[in-house]
């Protein structure tokens, strides 16, 4: 990323703010090297827990005014995604949403019974809310969208522009409208996920001289 004196020299790079500035906000909660880029739209910060290790890149949309996200360890919230908190949202330790991905926890009635949007008075709307929880490891691609009620089990990973409408088993890579299971994602990064955190513990036990 820019440098400072990039960023002065840039009109068009806003930065980010830092777990330090974070913490006097009003969030729920938040760790240690947090980024959130400046010109994100969040709502709700009372009901937003932020792990360590976290990077919200620019132009995010997160509603948590009606209903919660929990984000944890080592998380990527890409560019343009769009996250909708009514029934509630988690994100486990090392997820990924690349750039346009779409979470609802909340949707309208499609079916023609109710009326929609949200100039509409409830009592006239039909509305399903139901939590969204991504496991450990899950990867969604590109522009996905991600329905209300959605589980998706550790370590799967979801295709660019899949629809994601049923619960996903853990280990599978996904793709399609809706997303189907294309086959089995290797596991081999649980060793890697080892090895970094040990490196980060022995760093943290030996402090900043330790290499």
């Amino acid at each position: 990323m820019p440098d400072h004196s990039q960023q002065a020299a840039n009109p068009f790079y806003k930065g980010y703010f830092k777990s330090k500035e974070l913490l006097g906000m009003g969030f729920k909660s938040v760790g240690e090297n947090v980024k959130i880029a400046k010109n994100c739209t969040i709502v709700g910060l009372e009901k937003i827990s932020l792990g360590n290790n976290i990077q919200i890149d620019e132009h995010v949309f997160i509603a948590a005014n009606s209903g919660p996200l929990h984000v944890g360890d080592y998380v990527h919230i890409g560019g343009g995604s769009h996250l909708s908190c009514a029934g509630g949202i988690t994100l486990s330790d090392f997820c990924g949403l690349s750039q346009g991905v779409r979470i609802y926890s909340a949707t309208d009635d499609y079916t023609g019974f109710a009326l929609t949007n949200a100039t509409v008075p409830e009592k006239f709307k039909n509305v399903k809310i139901a939590p969204v929880f991504l496991g450990k490891h899950v990867l969604i691609g590109s522009g996905s969208v991600i329905l209300p009620g959605v589980e998706i089990g550790i370590g799967s990973s979801v295709g660019a522009l899949s629809l994601v409408n049923i619960s996903l088993k853990e280990w599978g890579v996904y793709f399609g409208s809706p997303a189907k299971r294309i086959k089995a994602r290797s596991q081999k990064l649980l060793a890697l996920e080892r090895e970094l955190l040990s490196e980060k513990n022995v760093h943290f036990k030996c402090g900043k001289i330790c290499v």
